[in-house]
């Protein structure tokens, strides 16, 4: 079964890397354009042409994905397969070019938390559980007929880089599956209507994390605020004003107390801790970044700033 493989960041290596490990034949990798980052704005490739490159595996890299250029490139490869992981969104085109089409993997258990920022959102939204989907792609976003699922646990002190990586590791070992049951014929294909309980409405979706989203409402109960901060850390991460600068949020615990103190109100020892208040009780900062400098623990913080 010849393959090419669609991706761009650290996540989509993981699913790669365990293809190539099992022998399956990834005969091209489609990614990301070089771009300029950093301070020097050199010119950085993505994690998976890095990949592709150290394992002698051709890589396309097209600026427009309905580049007749890159088309004809694409269909010169004759692959029965593709698989995209954490991709731009492809056009029918490519998507439907091979015989057997193109599996995406999804980090949720579909049709739930369709999107952009499935990741984010389950922990801000205070899941105890997520996973990982395998499914065919067609026209609507996070639709297509799901192939395979596996459920992951959702500690409740884990942020979203914690669970990213959990979600990492599942899918790469949930996609091998997947092609392995798709070259014996024994997938078990389910589409999303006949997973649907509600109407589509109230499924939960995952939207992407504007900045807006990150700025933390301290009227909201402890514990979404908590969800929020560990949601959206380590990136974008959560943030709040103090002394008219961005202070970003990336770990904090929790306590559930009544208290009446202003809401939003910070308390602080200026030598251990910060406490700011919620609704229903206070979270303690443990890491933190004030704007135009490095993120540190709260204890060094305050050793050199004042609140």
């Amino acid at each position: 079964m010849r393959i090419i493989f669609l991706g761009t960041p650290d996540f989509a290596v993981a699913t790669l890397d365990a293809m190539v490990q099992h022998n399956l034949d990834v005969v091209a990798v489609v990614t990301a354009p070089d771009k300029p980052a950093g301070r020097g704005m050199k010119m950085q490739q993505s994690a998976v042409k890095k990949y592709a490159v150290e394992h002698h595996i051709p890589v396309l890299q097209p600026e427009k994905l309905k580049n007749e250029e890159f088309l004809e490139i694409l269909k010169s490869y004759q692959a029965d397969l593709q698989v995209v992981v954490a991709f731009r969104m492809l056009p029918e085109v490519v998507w439907n070019m091979p015989p057997l089409g193109t599996i995406n993997v999804h980090a949720s258990l579909l049709p739930n938390y369709r999107g952009a920022a499935p990741i984010n959102w389950a922990i801000i939204n205070g899941e105890n559980s997520s996973g990982v989907t395998t499914f065919k792609l067609k026209h609507e976003i996070d639709t297509g007929d799901i192939l395979l699922q596996e459920k992951v646990e959702i500690a409740e002190t884990d942020n979203a880089g914690i669970l990213h990586d959990k979600l990492m590791s599942t899918g790469a070992h949930l996609l091998v599956k997947t092609i392995d049951e798709l070259r014996n014929n024994t997938l078990k294909i389910t589409p999303q209507t006949s997973l649907a309980t509600t109407i589509e409405q109230e499924f939960k979706h995952a939207p992407k994390i504007f900045t807006e989203t990150c700025k933390i409402d301290w009227s909201k109960s402890t514990a979404e605020v908590y969800n929020l901060i560990r949601g959206l850390s380590p990136y974008p991460a959560a943030f709040t004003i103090v002394n008219n600068k961005k202070m970003k949020l990336f770990d904090v615990e929790k306590t559930i107390e009544k208290h009446t103190f202003e809401i939003g109100k910070i308390e602080t020892d200026h030598k251990k801790y910060i406490h700011f208040y919620c609704a229903d009780g206070y979270v303690s900062v443990k890491k933190l970044q004030l704007e135009g400098k490095t993120q540190m623990l709260v204890e060094d913080f305050l050793r050199g700033n004042k609140i």
